[in-house]
């Protein structure tokens, strides 16, 4: 990558950290925003635990499932610098009908760090085969919101036979195949000075972002979230929790993670998902526009998009009722579960 792209990018991610146009409005209406579900308990985890399962390195990662083991599998993939607790809404209104997998990628949430630190999109993909591999009793459902669609793709590249048998369908939310980090920020990333160093460099300047911002008051911190990653109607208490989310990733998730997201471009490995897929974007998106999500259900081979209103980044936490629906149709067409009594997505 050249200088200039690697100064482009880090321009894009810092502005999109700092952009201040929507901040003043976005204050006043936190402030005003009621908050019926702030007693939710995203932290719970899904009853079984299934791991650890051993990666591809032998790093060990934490599996948990919720739902009949004998029901069809949907394996959830979370984003980055997340965990796999970014899916509550789905395991908990889902599991009546799929057997809801959940795990957390290395160096994420529950998983041991990276043996050898790696930290590379191919690596995430590894991991995501590993517990395919794992739980896979019959055909599967992958879902992967940003980082962990991404990882879907990475996988397609290294595995491409996973996408005739186990897995039946791939939803993408929120998501890119390639200039992932360009792509998020669009235009702003013409806003600060080429030759800003290499793309660790660059890494580690948004990882010393994070921390200050994380260090200033929280107010701060979860407002700069609600203008740059969710849509006008999250509320508060998600926005608090990706919040601390991003607060306990390792540094090194912010700094050998992000470089290799940076140089992502994973279009060629597009042609290797066969299978019914589905793009799923939130109107408000400001980190992967729906833009993007255009381009790569246009590249998919049996891409179709769907844009859920008013949601940002998050649509399976900030609609999640909406999400689930959509989700369920489609698992339904792929999947084909059993009959049984419908819970209220």
């Amino acid at each position: 990558m050249s200088r200039k792209r690697t100064a482009l990018v880090t321009a894009g991610i810092a502005a999109g950290a700092v952009a201040g146009g929507v901040i003043g409005r976005t204050v006043l209406n936190a402030r005003r925003r009621v908050d019926p579900q702030a007693d939710e308990h995203l932290s719970e985890l899904p009853p079984e635990d299934l791991g650890p399962v051993r990666s591809f390195d032998g790093t060990e990662l934490a599996v948990r499932a919720a739902g009949d083991p004998s029901n069809p599998t949907i394996v959830f993939v979370h984003g980055f610098s997340l965990d796999m607790t970014t899916w509550h809404y789905q395991w908990t209104g889902l599991s009546d009908r799929y057997r809801c997998v959940l795990f957390d990628f290395r160096s994420h949430g529950r998983s041991a760090r990276a043996a050898g630190g790696d930290l590379s999109p191919l690596a995430f993909g590894h991991d995501l085969a590993a517990v395919i591999a794992a739980v896979a009793a019959g055909p599967v459902l992958l879902v992967g919101h940003s980082m962990g669609a991404m990882s879907m793709l990475a996988m397609a590249e290294t595995r491409p036979e996973l996408f005739v048998d186990p897995v039946a369908g791939v939803v993408f939310v929120g998501s890119a195949a390639s200039d992932l980090v360009r792509g998020a920020f669009g235009s702003v990333t013409e806003l600060l000075r080429p030759r800003l160093g290499s793309l660790r460099q660059a890494a580690g300047r948004v990882n010393r972002l994070r921390r200050y911002v994380l260090s200033s008051p929280a107010d701060l911190a979860q407002l700069i979230a609600r203008a740059t990653q969710f849509g006008p109607d999250a509320p508060p208490h998600l926005v608090r929790y990706v919040v601390g989310l991003a607060a306990r990733a390792p540094s090194e998730v912010w700094t050998d993670g992000l470089a290799g997201l940076m140089e992502l471009d994973l279009r060629h490995a597009v042609q290797h998902i066969a299978v019914p897929a589905m793009v799923l974007v939130g109107e408000q998106d400001r980190m992967t526009p729906p833009s993007s999500s255009v381009a790569l259900a246009a590249e998919l081979p049996k891409g179709r998009l769907e844009v859920i209103s008013r949601a940002g980044h998050f649509p399976m936490m900030e609609a999640h009722e909406e999400f689930n629906r959509r989700l369920a149709s489609f698992a339904v067409e792929v999947l084909r579960p059993r009959r049984g009594r419908r819970k209220s997505a």
